[in-house]
């Protein structure tokens, strides 16, 4: 299989890297993106074939694509390679908005298209750990779910421009909506959000804040609330709790201590590593979830992170978006 890689930034670098490297019937056939520097380097690295600046080009290459440009534009790469009929795979959120991400499906299931979604948390060992514990009943009927995605750093301000990014809620959010769904087996009918900006200055000139905490009403009746920062100067911090009538469940670092510990975490020295905590924490997820796109393309099959999942996850996000700046609860569908 010719499988292509478009847009070469940080996770189109990781994926470009892990296909090159599976070998047996799938190769690494075609780079794009419009930094020339960039794609001739993975070119020579990886001994790719073909390396060019405009998608289409790499698109008529290739069997199946991986979409890693920005946010803002996986929406057109994603049209493109549906009017070519090629399975896609593409990095979260599938589109900006919900009205974007409702045309990009429709043209999609026009097409026939196979299309993944990336949510790694959905392969993440442990957090598919959590979801068959929570399947089996080990804690009865899930209640209360609590998420909460910390970064250690202020991002670049043109990546973190809404125009670009969505803003916090969307790029950051986005995967705590999905395994909200994904864990609770509920959807969420009513969000409620407070966002500030509160240490990252330079965000201002672009409009966005750096925390945010949202609350959440599943259709099941549960609750549940959601935290993501980029001020967590400690380190990159994932945790996840689902309270159930009969017990609970907890990823992370949140797990129970004794009552009278307590624990300063302190900013983190200075580190030299130049691959992303998120990509550190989640590279066996990442890894599995191309794979697993690439065995759908074989064997036909739908994907464990869908095009529908995608939508569901930006209607949460967009609503509680809104909801940030209203100040007032928003009902996700009436939203929509």
């Amino acid at each position: 299989m010719r499988v292509g890689v478009v847009g070469l930034g940080r996770m189109g670098h990781f994926y470009a890297v892990t296909i090159a490297s599976l070998g047996g019937a799938v190769r690494l056939a075609a780079v794009a993106d419009p930094n020339v520097g960039v794609r001739q380097a993975i070119q020579a690295r990886l001994r790719v074939e073909y390396a060019c600046a405009d998608a289409t080009d790499a698109l008529e290459r290739v069997d199946a694509v991986v979409v890693a440009t920005p946010t803002s534009a996986h929406a057109d790469v994603v049209l493109a390679a549906a009017a070519l009929r090629k399975p896609v795979f593409c990095e979260k959120p599938l589109a900006l908005t919900v009205a974007e991400t409702q045309r990009v499906l429709s043209v999609v299931q026009e097409a026939g298209v196979l299309l993944q979604v990336g949510f790694m948390r959905r392969f993440d060992p442990a957090h598919v750990r959590t979801k068959e514990a929570i399947a089996a009943g080990r804690i009865g009927r899930p209640m209360l779910f609590k998420s909460v995605g910390r970064d250690p750093g202020c991002p670049p301000v043109d990546f973190a421009d809404p125009r670009h990014s969505g803003g916090l809620i969307i790029d950051m959010g986005i995967h705590d909506f999905d395994t909200a769904r994904w864990l609770m087996s509920s959807e969420v009918e009513r969000v409620s959000a407070e966002g500030n900006l509160l240490f990252c200055e330079e965000l201002r000139r672009v409009g966005d804040i750096d925390n945010a905490i949202i609350s959440m009403r599943f259709a099941s009746g549960a609750l549940g609330t959601v935290e993501v920062s980029r001020t967590a100067r400690y380190g990159y911090d994932i945790q996840v709790e689902v309270l159930g009538s009969e017990g609970a469940v907890r990823l992370g670092p949140s797990a129970a201590r004794e009552i009278d510990e307590l624990q300063v975490l302190a900013p983190a020295p200075p580190n030299e590593e130049t691959t992303p905590p998120f990509v550190r924490r989640f590279a066996n997820a990442y890894r599995a979830q191309i794979v697993d796109f690439l065995e759908c393309v074989q064997a036909d099959r739908m994907p464990r992170a869908s095009g529908e999942d995608a939508l569901a996850a930006i209607q949460i996000a967009e609503a509680a978006t809104h909801s940030a700046r209203s100040g007032a609860p928003v009902a996700v569908l009436a939203h929509v």
